[in-house]
């Protein structure tokens, strides 16, 4: 959930209206799925928390106000936008399309940037990259003072030796490689990029470094500072897609604040593009499937007047989709928007015509039974999110291919997947609990999500850890053979070499003849890889395939 803050009087001048605070608290609420958090009016500061975290361009002072101007009818349509063609160009080298191959650029001048407007444009820049951007890896933004600039630029790659300037916030040259080891932005990103043989660069044709891409800026060519009139954006990533979408909201943004935006040249192979770039997204939408889905019978002319205040323009049933935005991927967004704009708070409640009464699912029933089991085993309950990532799920535990569903728009890098198996949760809480007495044995019950190929598909699972000094296969078989005797079931173990555990010391669990889950001692290499220090056996079940199996007995 990002959380910005601006000044007020600022959002209001761009609003074109004085707007109490009070009403814009309402109006977030309704409109933007944002709460205005805390407003004081001595700093003029204004501090908002936002919902949506597929609308970057909200993060920030002026798509508020370009939103709010919609809301209020202050103007409707797409907003105007217009770039000047400029002689600039960017040469993007062979030999980063294997390490970041997309870039997008722009120049902005003709206003003089103040303290806050820099301040402004940072918390932006790093709003973007730390959650649409997946902390830098998808997309990264460098703003650069223009003036020290020297055209054309080039983005290259370049041996990590080869190379030595002068970060911000530093006063000596340092090597790539170097950079990467001693400047708090290279110790905090360079996992990005360390893995390369030749690290991702910009350059101007004097042989200025402008940036180690997506590490650091250069002190000489790299410092914009309040008091600059002139701006070099850009943006570079392994999505295109979203490095132009990054582009496309900065340069709204300046225009809107009366700058003059000069497009940029990119140039591949002597295959040339220009930046910012227009989308010119068109989608069409029906009365029929807005009726269907909010239940509100709207004229064409009335359908026309939401879109428009939602920022859309309209052409019979074609809408045209706003360059900054590309969160549109389906008719029923935009009809979703047409809803915002008309109030929900406005469309009248049908009488409940239907009344049912709640129960546990009988999967829920045997989860319970199972629970009570692990509890009476002396294994203490634990919760955790159901969102992980895959540092914990596969990097940590030495094993690959767990089918992992990744989100694709994440807000942090923590929660970026669906988990797909239990165990992994174990040694991550483990490793939070060194500081407790020992022995330490606990056990989760609840869902894990797969994808297999094209399907994707959720089980109900149960995994238990037990860790001390003698923590070993012997003890947690036992636990297993408590806890097929108390179902009454029978089972078998079958040999199996899994790198998170011990060869020897681990098997797969039958019931049946079904594969029903996994026990073993977890290896000494993963056990480093969480700085445990204790031994640890763990077994892990499918409950959904163990109830069916009880189920169909």
């Amino acid at each position: 959930m990002p959380t910005i803050s601006f000044s007020y009087r600022d959002f209001q001048q761009l609003l074109g209206k004085k707007l109490p605070i009070e009403e814009f608290k309402d109006l977030a609420i309704l409109y933007a799925k944002a709460e205005v958090e805390e407003y004081n009016k001595e700093k003029d500061e204004a501090k908002m928390s936002l919902d949506d975290t597929n609308l970057p361009y909200m993060w920030c002072a002026e798509g508020l106000a370009r939103f709010f101007r919609g809301v209020l009818g202050i103007e409707k349509g797409l907003p105007k936008f217009k770039t000047e063609e400029s002689k600039y160009e960017i040469i993007v080298e062979p030999a980063v399309k294997k390490l970041r191959p997309s870039i997008a650029s722009f120049i902005a001048e003709g206003k003089q940037i103040d303290k806050y407007l820099l301040e402004q444009l940072i918390q932006l820049q790093e709003k973007f990259c730390e959650s649409y951007g997946r902390r830098r890896q998808k997309v990264s933004i460098g703003l650069y003072s223009h003036r020290k600039i020297k055209f054309p630029v080039h983005y290259k790659a370049a041996l990590p030796e080869s190379v030595k300037f002068e970060p911000l916030e530093m006063s000596e040259k340092l090597k790539l490689n170097e950079i990467l080891e001693k400047h708090p932005k290279g110790r905090q990103y360079g996992w990005i990029i360390k893995e390369f043989e030749r690290y991702p660069l910009l350059m101007d044709s004097n042989g200025e470094v402008l940036s180690l891409i997506p590490i650091i800026n250069s002190n000489l060519t790299g410092r914009l500072a309040a008091g600059d009139k002139e701006l070099m954006f850009e943006a570079t990533g392994t999505d295109e897609e979203a490095v132009n979408l990054a582009a496309n909201i900065f340069a709204q943004n300046l225009y809107e604040r009366g700058f003059k935006i000069s497009s940029v040249t990119i140039n591949r192979d002597g295959k040339k593009t220009t930046t910012p770039h227009k989308f010119a997204e068109k989608t069409k939408i029906s009365e029929s499937d807005i009726e269907k889905l909010t239940g509100l019978k709207l004229s064409p002319a009335k359908t026309k007047e939401l879109l428009e205040r939602a920022r859309y323009d309209v052409s019979g049933n074609t809408v045209t989709i706003p360059d900054y935005r590309r969160d549109i991927l389906h008719p029923f967004d935009i009809i979703e928007d047409a809803a915002i704009m008309y109030g929900f708070n406005n469309i009248e409640s049908e009488q409940l015509t239907s009344y049912t009464t709640g129960a546990t699912t009988q999967m829920n029933e045997f989860a319970d039974a199972i629970r009570g089991i692990a509890t009476g085993l002396g294994f203490q309950e634990i919760l955790s999110p159901i969102l992980s990532n895959k540092a914990v799920l596969e990097e940590k535990m030495e094993t690959t291919n767990t089918g992992i569903v990744e989100i694709e728009n994440i807000m942090s890098e923590t929660f970026s997947a669906a988990r797909s198996w239990l165990t992994p949760i174990m040694l991550e809480v483990l490793s939070k609990n060194m500081h407790n007495d020992f022995p330490q044995r606990i056990f989760e019950q609840g869902t894990a999500t797969t994808r297999k190929g094209n399907r994707i598909s959720d089980s109900e699972k149960i995994a238990l850890a037990t860790s001390h000094t003698n923590a070993d296969f012997t003890e947690i078989k036992q636990c297993l053979n408590v806890l097929m005797k108390s179902l009454g079931l029978n089972y078998a173990l079958a040999q199996l070499n899994h790198p998170s555990f011990i060869t020897g010391r681990c098997g797969t669990i039958k019931a049946k003849g079904k594969e029903i889950g996994i026990i073993g001692e977890v290896s000494p290499k993963v056990l480093t890889n969480w700085q445990l220090e204790m031994p640890v056996s763990a077994m892990e079940i499918d409950l959904t395939e163990l109830k069916r199996i009880i189920s169909t007995s």
